[in-house]
């Protein structure tokens, strides 16, 4: 059965998933790199990213990079919001945008991305990006008829993984909790009072001064 897992989800003590004032030279906002600096490091990204690692030092091993390790595994599709894609808002005024991973993004599968304004699909590599204005049990039944049988990642960003999380469709959700306060930006948790309750929760701690927490869906 075709399961909708997030990982690698990075969330700052105050409950912040992304700063504020994204743009092109700030993706992820006033947050800088801060809420994934355990994870740039790691052997797996690194992988992910089409460096040889082994040739640049390897990249770090552990705890974060276990599970960093696990992003891609059986994963057949991904679903995206449209601020991940990139940082236009509205109308579609500039096309030529192709996202943020130049020409040959680490999805290789689809990747459906939400977004209220029109937009011809695009193929990026071995990406091909779908434009659908889609609710989330609409956009998963596309994502699982497109998955072949493999799972499907939420990749984000934190409205997107809400939206989702409040229509109880996220199966397993890893969440990194990152020793550092925003302050502003886009929260993850508001509306999701007793969450909790859904899933069966394990906690790592990791030397890097993170800690992993695993949500995994109960069992009816």
């Amino acid at each position: 059965m075709t399961k909708l897992r997030v990982h690698n989800l990075a969330v700052s003590i105050d409950g912040f998933a992304t700063g504020e004032g994204q743009s092109f030279e700030t993706p992820f906002g006033h947050a800088g790199q801060r809420l994934m600096s355990w994870f740039f490091p790691t052997h797996a990204f690194v992988s992910m990213t089409g460096h040889d690692a082994e040739a640049i030092g390897g990249g770090t091993r552990g705890v974060d990079d276990a599970f960093a390790a696990t992003t891609n595994a059986g994963i057949g599709v991904e679903i995206m919001g449209r601020r991940k894609f990139g940082p236009q808002q509205g109308p579609w005024e500039d096309e030529s945008w192709r996202g943020w991973w130049g020409e040959e993004p680490p999805f290789h599968s689809p990747v459906i991305v939400l977004t209220h304004h029109a937009r011809p699909d695009l193929q990026v590599g071995e990406t091909s990006f779908l434009f659908r204005d889609a609710s989330p049990r609409e956009a998963l039944d596309l994502a699982t008829e497109l998955a072949g049988g493999l799972d499907v990642r939420l990749g984000g960003g934190p409205t997107v993984v809400r939206e989702f999380l409040e229509a109880d469709l996220v199966d397993h959700l890893h969440i990194v909790v990152v020793p550092i306060v925003l302050g502003r930006g886009v929260r993850l948790w508001d509306g999701l009072e007793s969450l909790e309750k859904r899933f069966d929760v394990e906690v790592t701690a990791s030397p890097s001064g993170v800690v992993h927490y695993v949500f995994t869906r109960k069992q009816s």
